[in-house]
Parts: structure tokens; sequence; C-alpha cells
């Protein structure tokens, strides 16, 4: 299996027609829109976790995120705020969270398109494995309640049953996918040529071009031009894209936060 520092959760095995081929998933604007880790930070806003300028800022970046793509600067602005809002959570409050988050946020904003990508490999007997800088445990859940393979995320570190606000590892993102996909063909036998990957960053070009078959899904536009330049496929699932961009652009910066503040406020739930 790959290193420890990331976590793999088996579901089913491939079929024998399809030995040695798999297809590997990234989540966030790829096979959902947005952020998933931001999600789980607004379920967690909703019981009383964090405080409301927390909250402006999360929304802020989730904005960034759905109008110009994945931006390393972010990630780990997201990545830090989430590690110590997390200290002291224990694992069980986490798993329950992740499952009310699936139900309520992210089930629906799952691509048509991209979930038939994954059931389309799955009946045909390959292994469908997500890759993603989201916590394992959300990570985990999404895997499971669509049926796939399993999953490889961001490891929290935990003690006595509580996450420290420290991370096993570093962040799962860019070449430590590469990294951690070349653990699972190591495992599994997989013959990388023969197996396909997904994505909408150009941070996953490294994981991308590990194997025979890569595609960019919703790309920003620097996996755009790298895909044309490589004559990879481009699936684009957001409808009306050129048009929700240059509306999005042509938005006042308050307004768009105020959409987004709308998000945390309108389902805010009793404190816990």
């Amino acid at each position: 299996m790959p290193e420890e520092k990331y976590v793999a959760v088996v579901r089913q095995p491939a079929g024998a027609s399809h030995h040695g081929e798999a297809a590997f998933f990234d989540v966030d604007n790829t096979l959902m829109k947005g952020a998933s880790l931001f999600h789980v930070a607004r379920k967690m806003y909703q019981r009383g976790a964090f405080t409301l300028p927390q909250a402006a800022g999360m929304a802020w970046k989730q904005f960034k995120f759905v109008l110009r793509g994945e931006n390393m600067d972010d990630v780990h602005a997201v990545r830090d705020s989430a590690l110590t809002l997390a200290a002291g959570i224990t694992v069980e409050d986490i798993k329950a969270l992740g499952e009310e988050v699936f139900d309520e946020m992210i089930e629906s904003r799952i691509w048509p398109g991209a979930k038939a990508l994954a059931q389309q490999h799955l009946r045909v007997g390959r292994m469908v494995w997500l890759v993603t800088a989201t916590p394992i445990e959300v990570a985990t859940v999404i895997s499971t309640r669509l049926g796939l393979t399993g999953a490889l995320g961001t490891v929290g570190e935990i003690e006595d049953g509580a996450y420290t606000g420290r991370l096993v590892g570093d962040i799962l993102h860019g070449q430590a996918k590469a990294v951690a996909v070349q653990g699972i063909a190591d495992a599994e036998d997989l013959d990388l040529k023969r197996c396909w990957a997904y994505s909408d960053s150009h941070n996953d070009i490294p994981l991308l071009s590990m194997v025979g078959h890569p595609v960019a899904i919703n790309p920003d536009s620097r996996l755009r031009r790298h895909a044309r330049e490589n004559n990879w496929p481009v699936y684009d699932f957001r409808s009306g894209r050129r048009a929700a961009t240059l509306g999005l652009k042509a938005a006042t910066v308050g307004g768009a936060i105020y959409g987004l503040w709308r998000g945390f406020t309108r389902f805010r739930g009793p404190t816990v």
C-alpha cells in the first residue's frame, strides 16, 4: 500500500477482465462543484465551532476557488485554518460530520457527468480511487457512498481518539498525489499506462502525466492549455460556463461574499 501517511480504503476488487487497470479521480471541482472542505467548515460553523470572521474568510476562499480554480496559497491557508479548528475534536465526531456533510451539501453538488465516468469504469471492472487533499474521513464517506474502490486523502494526527491539530505527513496535493498513486499501483499490481486520471487543476499534472489516459475535467486555464498541447481529452460539466464566468467577474466583491455568507448563516443551527 502507499505510505502510511495516506490512507487507502479498499471497497471492492476490480473484475478479472480489467486486472491491472484503475481510474483515479480528484474531488474538488472535478467530481463535485467547489471545495468539499468548505462544506465541512460550514457544518462546523453551524455547530458553533468557530467565529463569524473565520467563516467569512472561508467563504471568500470558496468564492475564489469556484471562480478561478485551485491556488496553492489558498490551499495552505484553508489547511492551516482547518487544522487549528479541528484540534481536540474526536474522530467519531468528524466521521459523523462527514456523513452529514455528504447528505446535506456534497451529494447534490456532484457533477453527473463525472459520476457517470466513475460508474462506467466500475461497470467494466476497473478499480476507482479518489485521490484528494480533502481530509481522509470526508474522502472515505464520498468513496463509500458512491460505491468506489477506495480513497486517498490528507490525514490528521490523532492522539487518544482526538485530532491534535497537526498533519501526518503533508497535505495530499500536487506531486504528493503522484507518489500516493504510485504506492497504490505497486500494491495492486497496476499498469499505470493502462490507467485513467481525472482532475481540474494544473497542480495535478504530475498525476495526470503518469497514467496512459489523462483527462482534464472542468480545467483551470493552465491545465486546459496543457491538455490542448498534449492532446488530452477535456470534459467541461459546468453548464453555461462562459456566461457564468463573465457574470461572476462582473459581480461586486461585496455581492459575491454576501451570497456565500448566506450559505453559512441561512443554515446555522444550534451550537453544541
